[in-house]
C-alpha cells in the first residue's frame, strides 16, 4: 500500500511563499507520477501541478502557472510543490497524489493520495 505524507504548509500573507513537500517510503519513485491538488471548503478538488517521473515534462493549472513550481527528486523519495506570490484564492488543503507512469497529466486518475497539508493565505 502506498503512502504518502506531504508537509510544508501553513498560515502566510499575501505575496509570501512555501514550500511543500511529499515523501513515501514505500513507493518507487522513479517509475511514478506525482501531483499536487488541492480542495478548498465548498469547491471540488482541482488539480494544481503533476511531473512525470523523471521530471522533464511538467503540467499546471492556468491558475497556478508562472507563480508555483512542482520538482521531484527521485533519490530522496520526495516531491515539491514551490509557491510563490501566494494569493488568498490558494487557500485550501493541498494533496499529494501519485499513479504509475505513463500518462502524468493533471487529469490523469491519480490512484494514491496522502492526507493534505493545509495552506491558507490572508490578505
Amino acid at each position: 500500500q502506498v503512502q504518502l505524507t506531504e508537509s510544508g504548509g501553513g498560515s502566510v500573507q499575501a505575496g509570501e511563499s512555501l514550500k511543500l513537500a511529499c515523501t513515501s517510503s514505500t513507493l518507487v519513485f522513479s517509475n511514478t507520477c506525482m501531483g499536487w491538488f488541492r480542495q478548498a471548503p465548498g469547491e471540488r478538488r482541482e488539480g494544481v501541478a503533476t511531473i512525470s517521473p523523471g521530471g522533464s515534462d511538467t503540467y499546471y493549472s492556468e491558475s497556478v502557472k508562472g507563480r508555483f513550481t512542482i520538482s521531484r527528486d527521485n533519490a530522496a523519495n520526495t516531491a515539491y510543490l514551490q509557491m510563490n506570490s501566494l494569493k488568498p484564492d490558494d487557500t485550501a488543503m493541498y494533496y499529494c497524489a501519485s499513479k504509475r507512469w505513463p500518462g502524468c497529466g493533471l487529469g490523469s486518475e491519480y490512484s494514491s493520495w496522502g492526507q493534505g497539508t493545509q495552506v491558507t493565505v490572508s490578505s
